[in-house]
């Protein structure tokens, strides 16, 4: 098992204080925090995000579309577990009814664009999958667990006056105007010795693992992952795992989970 190196990652909308187990930080707002992808999984960025304020309301392109753009990389999906929520904590995601791109420009120039998204309260254990193309935006008040591709394409559409760079033109020309499908959306909560598959797309496959559990193959533990301790203790190889930090496993290797104990399996497209 490799330990993956975790950097802090400031953002404006960023909290002063991280929760347990992070560490609090010198000073500045932490909005991110990274776990360096390995060689095996460099299509896959996982990370925790934590929000005192709006983001920006954003879309990314996909494959295709970054590949046209002359974007290196490829485009960009991502799904969320929501791992705390403050009462009245909300995603946006998709939009209330379909929109043409000339109503999406208009509503992101006068700010009426928060109030075309549809917007979720979430708390522990939601999960939502975000497709490339998805306009999309997390609330203030939040936590929560993302698996995308590795990609840094964000295309922003509005962002609460912030000084920061939109991308009206690149936003709208990926932009789908549509409601976000319910069945990309669930609650998920740990149940005790099973794999529960959060999202197996073209890019990535997603698991909760609830302890007591050991890998064994039915999860095709041939293939090299990553995972991400939520509860209790993780044994990765001989080494454990704690919360707050993620591991690579390379194929074959074995893993287990105590009793109480939960934790993600992320896995590339090759394995998905």
């Amino acid at each position: 098992m490799i330990r993956l190196a975790r950097r802090m990652v400031e953002k404006p909308w960023g909290v002063e204080r991280l929760p347990a187990p992070f560490p609090a930080p010198a000073d500045g707002r932490i909005g991110e925090v990274w776990f360096d992808s390995p060689a095996a999984l460099a299509s896959i960025l996982v990370k925790h995000i934590f929000t005192s304020e709006s983001l920006s309301v954003q879309v990314h392109p996909d494959d295709a579309q970054a590949a046209a753009m002359g974007q290196a990389g490829g485009g960009k999906d991502e799904c969320w577990l929501v791992t705390d929520a403050r009462p009245g904590a909300m995603l946006g995601i998709g939009f209330v009814r379909p929109v043409d791109d000339a109503t999406i420009r208009q509503a992101a120039l006068d700010g009426s664009i928060e109030h075309l998204l549809a917007w979720h309260p979430v708390k522990q254990g939601d999960f939502f999958f975000i497709p490339a193309g998805t306009v999309h935006a997390i609330g203030a008040g939040v936590s929560l667990i993302e698996v995308q591709q590795n990609s840094d394409i964000t295309y922003r559409l509005y962002d609460y006056g912030r000084d920061r760079p939109l991308h009206l033109d690149e936003g709208l020309a990926v932009a789908k105007g549509l409601p976000h499908d319910p069945a990309m959306r669930r609650h998920f909560a740990p149940h005790a010795g099973k794999a529960q598959e959060l999202i197996c797309s073209r890019h990535f496959a997603v698991h909760l693992l609830g302890g007591p559990f050991a890998m064994e193959g039915s999860l095709g533990c041939d293939a090299p992952c990553i995972i991400l301790p939520l509860s209790g203790r993780v044994m990765a190889g001989d080494e454990p795992l704690e919360p707050g930090s993620a591991g690579f496993l390379a194929a074959g290797g074995p893993f287990s989970l105590d009793e109480g104990a939960s934790c993600l399996l992320v896995r590339g497209a090759q394995s998905a």
